[in-house]
């Protein structure tokens, strides 16, 4: 007993120290660029101390000199629960592989965890599989009971399995990615911040967070801003007064969009502006001016930027804003006829009273 316990603390102590050592090894391994060296730095700090425990477990029971049916039993349950350890720490190290990918092909806001989960169930699921194979359990029962159980699980969580199928369909076509701004026939709009197995999450321009079923994208129609680039016209609506020259007017609404174009961030400087006369209203001549933003975001500030400096613009040159009125022209024999009829009404009172 006293060599068993020996040996435990000893195991512990080791336990501590390699708990001690993998942390620093985890933290300079966070300091540097490469994604691989953090998994692997984290893969060896999670089996570090589970794997010292378990080895000094098993000298120590070697210490003991147990009869051999109990060293037997107590020589499975270590493996199973080393096995468990190895299978616990492969799933998180996989997971962490399949989450990098996603974001050096995503980009860095990419957050996938649909994927993520998938690879841990499937790494969980044979870990616990080859852990009650080597505790003396047959699996081939199980199989087929999981089989037999998978048929009416499956029937029990139809809309569960079709929003993972719907999530995995979404991701897999790459008709949406994290980062995309969207927006669905029902009204829904925003950026995109997770896709993962039930739902997918949006976050608004006001900063609040809508979940959305994933079998909604298959069943909507969805408009993504940022296919098939991120890029997009910014039409802007305006209007000046009929008595302008709008030959003028059109060369100072290019010239204030290339000022917009050139100094507000989000715009591209390269682009074409565009003036499009569009329509005739009561009092004003309508027309819009076609711009361009890097993101659909940005569109904001480059609309707010050209209103001010197109005002700014008309009033030094002296056009005058296209006020709202109404002419009213007045037919001067009617008005005559009216009267003489008002005169004749009265003379009628008169004689009447």
């Amino acid at each position: 007993m006293v060599a068993a316990t020996v040996v435990m603390v000893a195991a512990l102590a080791i336990a501590v120290v390699l708990r001690m050592l993998t942390a620093r090894l985890f933290r300079r391994a966070g300091d540097t660029r490469w994604a691989w060296d953090d998994l692997a730095a984290r893969l060896v700090r999670d089996l570090a101390v589970p794997v010292a425990l378990l080895t000094g477990a098993w000298f120590a029971a070697k210490t003991l000199r147990l009869p051999h049916g109990t060293l037997l039993v107590t020589g499975r349950v270590l493996s199973a629960a080393t096995i468990l350890v190895f299978s616990l720490a492969l799933a998180r190290m996989i997971a962490g592989v399949v989450t990098s990918v996603a974001s050096i092909r995503q980009g860095t806001a990419a957050n996938v965890t649909i994927f993520a989960n998938i690879t841990r169930v499937l790494v969980m699921g044979i870990g616990i599989l080859i852990m009650l194979q080597s505790l003396g359990i047959s699996i081939t029962p199980l199989l087929g009971a999981l089989g037999v159980g998978g048929l009416a699980v499956a029937l029990a969580l139809q809309d569960t399995l079709a929003n993972l199928f719907a999530g995995v369909h979404v991701l897999a076509s790459k008709t949406i990615e994290p980062g995309d701004y969207i927006r669905l026939a029902t009204g829904q709009e925003g950026y995109v911040v997770d896709i993962n197995w039930r739902n997918t999450s949006i976050r608004t321009l006001s900063d609040n967070i809508e979940v959305i079923p994933n079998q909604r994208f298959s069943d909507t129609i969805l408009t993504n801003y940022h296919r098939p680039a991120q890029d997009m016209s910014v039409m802007v609506y305006a209007k000046v007064a009929y008595d302008v020259d709008l030959d003028r007017v059109e060369g100072l609404l290019v010239e204030v969009g290339k000022d917009v174009m050139r100094d507000v961030q989000g715009g591209i400087e390269d682009a074409n502006v565009l003036v499009r006369f569009d329509d005739f209203n009561d009092s004003t001549v309508g027309f819009h001016v076609i711009l361009r933003s890097t993101e659909f975001g940005d569109q904001f500030e480059i609309k707010h930027q050209f209103l001010k400096r197109l005002h700014r613009v008309l009033r030094e040159e002296g056009i005058a804003p296209p006020y709202w009125h109404h002419r009213v022209v007045v037919d001067e024999a009617a008005r005559g006829n009216e009267a003489a009829r008002k005169g004749e009404r009265a003379r009628k009172d008169e004689m009447a009273l």
